[in-house]
């Protein structure tokens, strides 16, 4: 049996974001300007596609609890952006749109004390959802962000539920 897997093709606006996020210094300075948190904690974007994206947050001095592993606000910055800059991706070049987080959730299952890697999969289903909505409609997605130890043990997850209405 095949698995007939369809290709999503970016639009020239979200190939100018996806360069411009995959670009170290264009995202320090736009991390410094609208995120400065992630500057801090050294948060990186690994890859970002039509599909997916990929954050990593270090386990350093910046990040550490005093339990000695990440600050869950930290874990939860990178588990933020993993589905934000997808979301920002998807809506590049498609309009105006307004969005915004409107439920979080996480739960922990391992002691975060090594670099952790997040990663958001849902591209298909959020392209999908954007391009269903008409002007003024509104639509939500509860996107769902793993963040793994370099050994692959699952550390948290986190549930972040996005909001988004189409402009006129």
């Amino acid at each position: 049996m095949s698995i007939n897997k369809t290709i999503r093709t970016l639009n020239s606006d979200a190939l100018s974001y996806q360069k411009k996020m995959s670009n170290p210094l264009y995202f320090w300075f736009g991390m410094l300007v609208r995120l400065p948190s992630a500057v801090f904690w050294k948060i990186r974007i690994e890859e970002l596609g039509a599909e997916k994206c990929i954050v990593t947050i270090p386990y350093s001095w910046r990040t550490q609890n005093p339990f000695k592993s990440i600050y869950f606000a930290a874990m939860a910055g990178a588990a933020e952006l993993s589905t934000g800059a997808l979301c920002q991706l998807a809506i590049s070049g498609l309009g105006k749109y307004s969005m915004l987080v409107v439920d979080f959730r996480a739960e922990y299952f391992k002691k975060a004390n090594q670099k952790i890697t997040f990663s958001c999969l849902q591209g298909a289903e959020l392209f999908e959802m954007l391009e269903s909505l008409k002007p003024n409609d509104t639509g939500k997605l509860m996107m769902i962000s793993s963040g793994k130890n370099p050994q692959g043990e699952e550390v948290a997850r986190f549930f972040v539920t996005w909001s988004f209405k189409r402009k006129l």
